[in-house]
């Protein structure tokens, strides 16, 4: 019986999978024609957006964007082309590598006067004029005499808003953008004057516009010609508040920002810039942002990190949904960010914050096992919110029964791989960190995930949606619409081909 058991296993598990496992050249071959397909189809002056009708005919993205706009937040353009860029370098087709430059041109001529990037970017010449854009549709810089600069720091930005010149840290606008900068001009070897000269720039706007603590603002809107200064923004542990209110105050006091995992976007990017052209001062910016992690560690009872903090380094309010508070989601990744700075620099003191945050959230974690987005301060109770009267407003909760559906309220753990993670690098062993973003795949992708997405990819190289959840986009009037052959998303290809490729150079 034993042998017949065994020989059963074997021809169920075994067999199959040795006989579907994918080969490199059929790797090769759906990495490029996505990279085809969606350069070909989606692309607006080399830009993306978040999802299209498989005809092509509707766009969407946060709203119906215009025809000639493309979209910055992530999975929009930068996020596209960095994906193109690993199709690139895993298969070194010169296609996938000319198609992650335009989306870089994109990027390049989408950036402001003031440094970085809004969410969204405009070709049409009536949007375009009404922007502070450092250059034309075609790359050109463009001469302004009286764009804004000045000093920079909350202070400033909360009293004038330049709305035409606004750029933002908020979920990775800037930085990915930065990020896709720099990797192309990393693969050109800095021959595209435009990439090179953009990323420059947007990296100084980045030194320039961190505070002294090592902390950022999520927003600016002038060039920061000289950093915040010192005498209104000291450096300080931070501490709890003698009280706070429990109704959103409508004061944005929050000038540090972790909220949407900003602070540690910045920190990789600057590694980023660091590892690939060597330059000190990119290494030190990151270091900087290291240390304000250490200093905005919350004292006992509650050692871990909360989502803003005010310049005397008190959590405090956001939105009306964003309160004083600890935040669960922020202190993962403010560890995941410290972890990666300590195995980029060697210098173990990164690893401090570690033992303490961890031992605190395990006794916190809900009953599910999962991590509460916001603890209240002291008390430790976990904080939601419901929605107001005829649901407008919001109103603060201990109860995650009612709670409103436009946020995430509750985390999964990631606590156990944190802590392996950090006496790995104490013990100086080698890591490959896990991508931070939640992704279908694994990390890296099985044989079996990559099985799964060459059987899904169609023979245009595309990977329409039709099911009940996703299947949907709105029309141009704003009405809720299945498109004939599905929805085909930039998330959904930025994931596959990523996998793609890293399946392909481990292969290699």
């Amino acid at each position: 019986m034993l042998g017949s058991s065994f020989g059963i296993l074997i021809s169920v598990f075994v067999i199959p999978s040795l006989a579907t496992a994918a080969t490199p050249a059929e790797v090769t071959a759906a990495a490029t024609k996505a990279v085809s397909f969606y350069h070909s189809h989606a692309s607006t002056h080399g830009g993306y957006v978040y999802r299209y009708s498989a005809d092509f005919t509707l766009r969407e993205a946060e709203g119906i964007p215009a025809p000639d706009t493309i979209w910055i937040q992530p999975p929009g353009t930068p996020a596209v082309g960095m994906a193109m860029l690993d199709a690139y370098e895993a298969t070194k087709d010169e296609k996938c590598l000319a198609a992650a430059v335009e989306a870089a041109h994109a990027v390049s001529r989408s950036q402001l006067a003031s440094g970085g990037w809004d969410y969204s970017g405009h070709f049409d010449s009536k949007n375009r004029a009404s922007q502070l854009y450092r250059r034309d549709e075609d790359g050109k810089l463009i001469e302004r005499k009286k764009a804004p600069q000045g000093e920079a720091g909350w202070h400033l930005w909360i009293k004038h808003q330049n709305k035409n010149n606004y750029s933002t840290f908020d979920d990775d606008v800037s930085q990915a953008a930065t990020r896709l900068l720099i990797r192309v001009d990393h693969a050109l070897g800095g021959k595209d004057d435009e990439i090179k000269e953009a990323a420059d720039f947007a990296l100084s706007a980045i030194i320039a516009t961190q505070y002294p603590a090592g902390g950022w603002s999520a927003n600016w809107d002038t060039w920061p010609s000289s950093p915040p200064p010192l005498a209104m923004y000291p450096i300080k542990p931070a501490c709890y508040p003698a009280d706070w209110p429990r109704k959103w105050p409508k004061d944005f006091t929050g000038c540090y920002v972790l909220n949407d995992n900003t602070h540690a976007t910045l920190m990789s990017t600057l590694l980023l810039a660091s590892q690939l052209r060597g330059d000190a001062k990119y290494l030190a910016a990151a270091k900087r942002g290291g240390d304000f992690l250490i200093n905005s560690q919350m004292p006992d009872p509650q050692p871990a990190w909360a989502q803003q903090y005010d310049a005397d380094m008190h959590p405090s309010w956001s939105r009306a949904f964003e309160p004083s508070a600890i935040c669960g989601r922020e202190s993962q990744s403010a560890m995941w960010a410290l972890l990666k700075l300590a195995a980029a620099t060697g210098d173990k003191k990164y690893l401090t914050p570690l033992p303490r945050a961890i031992a605190y959230l395990r006794q916190s974690l809900l009953s599910n096992g999962q991590i509460a987005r916001y603890y209240e301060l002291q008390t430790n109770k976990p904080l939601y919110f419901e929605r107001g009267a005829g649901g407008k407003g919001f109103i603060l909760t201990y109860s995650d029964q009612k709670a409103s559906s436009n946020y995430g309220w509750k985390w999964d753990s990631e606590l156990d791989t944190i802590e392996s993670f950090g006496k790995k690098i104490a013990r100086i062993e080698p890591v490959i960190f896990p991508r931070t973003e939640k992704e279908r795949w694994s990390s890296p992708p099985t044989d079996s995930d990559i099985a799964t997405i060459l059987k899904e990819q169609k023979p245009d190289g595309s990977w329409p949606v039709t099911d009940e959840e996703r299947g949907w986009m709105r029309d141009t009037s704003g009405k809720k619409t299945k498109p004939t052959g599905g929805v085909i998303y930039s998330l959904d290809f930025v994931q596959n081909v990523k996998a793609l490729s890293t399946w392909l150079k481990a292969k290699h």
